[in-house]
């Protein structure tokens, strides 16, 4: 493997994080959203439902459930994590008209400032609140746009 200098030198950052592992997960972003429980997670989809309820508007209901993160790819492709999501689920029509609106309440949130992207699964809209760190923002966001 060659590596340049700024290579080199984003690797020695890097590894003298890990030189002090009592501030690690505090100081790594990646580790500090993987290590969440599932309480803290639970709690922040708490605070943001009220906000989500109001911004989805009297057409949709809004809940929390369990569900599993899934980490990612390359050396953990299957490896899933518990979590909580935010999940909304459109209350009228059948069932093709509310897949669509779901689909175009997933819209309106990638329309938001700061996109929010879910994923619509068992005729709901999923937001899975893992890596949601700072609630405020997004409770300010959908007053916002509402």
């Amino acid at each position: 493997m060659r590596c340049d200098k700024l290579t080199l030198a984003a690797l020695e950052a890097v590894l003298r994080l890990y030189a002090d592992p009592d501030t690690l997960v505090q100081r790594v972003p990646t580790l500090r959203l993987l290590t969440r429980s599932a309480e803290s997670i639970r709690q922040t989809c708490d605070a943001v439902l009220p906000d989500l309820q109001h911004w989805a508007g009297e057409g949709f209901a809004v809940d929390v459930c369990a569900v599993s993160s899934q980490i990612g790819s390359g050396s953990l492709p299957l490896d899933v994590l518990p979590s909580a999501a935010l999940r909304l689920r459109s209350t009228s029509g059948n069932r093709r008209e509310r897949s669509r609106a779901l689909r175009q309440l997933a819209e309106r949130l990638r329309q938001l400032p700061q996109p929010v992207i879910g994923r619509i699964a068992d005729d709901s809209l999923l937001l899975d609140c893992r890596c949601l760190e700072d609630p405020a923002a997004l409770r300010t966001a959908l007053g916002a746009a509402g």
